[in-house]
């Protein structure tokens, strides 16, 4: 009797428990609504860590289809020695639901071998990922953001929404950066994703990689590394041009004060760039590729022709918004914090 009762108490304890959040996988292409989040199903090439869709330290760097309440929800490739994800790839189908979840930060069960236990916030005995107790020490000269990779204002649902409130999505991110031009920058490619990456059905759909680049010695509680720079671009295909656009992002995890911008830039300006923190690989297959070539080279996919290298993405300093051989579009006017939700961003 006693035993029934045991096995009853242990049923109920984990039907309380939070839903169990995602799983570690050898590669993305394991899973296939993992894959999904990634343009042809093509994970990004980053030389000494993801090449091919192989991870070359597999003790190191962890694949993670992040699935929440059975359904798969985005996918993050984790540095277990950094203890910061190295990127997530999710896809961007239309305007988020108003308003901030009441939900906890988690954690990734597997990475710390915990077996038979649903996903639940932790902040003791995590030793290959930052815990929630590392983003309440204090710093000096910063202050920190837990920094959304997968930010929460470009779900499509609120369960999608609470799912990129694990610690394996964030990042030390400064607050300044957070709330200033890394906002402004989500805000204004939020609505350019809305209005160009229609598809032929008058349905938005882009497909977008965030990424972190780490620092050498910078460390949030001396475990968990503080960025040095953040990453972001997008591709989707715009039914308008009858090809496929892209655009990239980045800047220096520092301080910014208001009415600072973040330039839109190439994807070729985006590789060049974070070649010199993968290898210093220029001009070669083996060099640093977010998407497939029909994003950089912007491929007419319904004809079978290609434009102009480079078509179809923004250039360095023009407004979101505009692209080669289309008419020019200014910023919208307004307060843009107060244009776009962003209940959701840490405050």
């Amino acid at each position: 009797m006693m035993e029934v009762l045991n096995h009853l108490s242990t049923l109920l304890l984990l039907s309380l428990l939070p839903p169990s959040l995602s799983h570690v996988v050898v590669k993305f292409s394991e899973v296939k609504e993992c894959s999904d989040f990634f343009l042809e199903g093509t994970t990004p090439n980053l030389p000494g860590i993801l090449v091919d869709g192989t991870v070359k330290d597999q003790n190191r760097y962890k694949p993670i289809c992040q699935k929440y309440k059975d359904k798969y929800r985005f996918a993050t490739l984790y540095d277990t020695t950094n203890k910061i994800p190295v990127f997530s790839a999710y896809t961007f189908t239309g305007p988020p639901p108003k308003g901030r979840p009441d939900q906890p930060w988690m954690i990734e069960p597997q990475l710390e071998d915990i077996k038979n236990i649903h996903d639940m916030k932790v902040d003791k005995n995590v030793k290959k990922q930052a815990a929630d107790a590392d983003y309440e020490v204090k710093i000096k000269n910063m202050k920190i953001h837990r920094g959304h990779l997968f930010p929460c204002s470009y779900v499509p649902d609120m369960e999608t929404k609470k799912s990129t409130f694990t610690l394996t999505n964030v990042v030390p991110q400064a607050s300044s950066f957070n709330q200033v031009s890394w906002r402004s920058m989500e805000c204004s490619v939020r609505k350019t994703l809305q209005k160009d990456c229609l598809d032929n059905n008058g349905k938005i759909k882009a497909y977008v990689v965030t990424g972190a680049v780490p620092s050498k010695s910078n460390t949030l509680n001396n475990r968990v590394n503080i960025p040095s720079l953040l990453w972001t671009a997008y591709c989707c295909y715009n039914s308008t041009q009858r090809q496929w656009v892209a655009e990239a992002h980045w800047g220096e995890n520092k301080k910014y004060v208001r009415g600072d911008r973040l330039p839109s830039n190439t994807l070729a300006d985006l590789y060049k760039m974070l070649n010199q923190y993968y290898g210093d690989v220029k001009h070669s297959k083996d060099g640093v590729k977010v998407f497939p070539d029909d994003c950089q080279n912007g491929k007419q996919d319904d004809t079978g022709r290609n434009g102009e290298a480079g078509a179809g993405q923004k250039r360095s300093g023009e407004m979101s918004g505009e692209s080669k051989g289309s008419i020019k579009r200014q910023r919208e006017t307004g307060d843009e914090e107060n244009d776009c939700d962003f209940d959701c961003d840490e405050e």
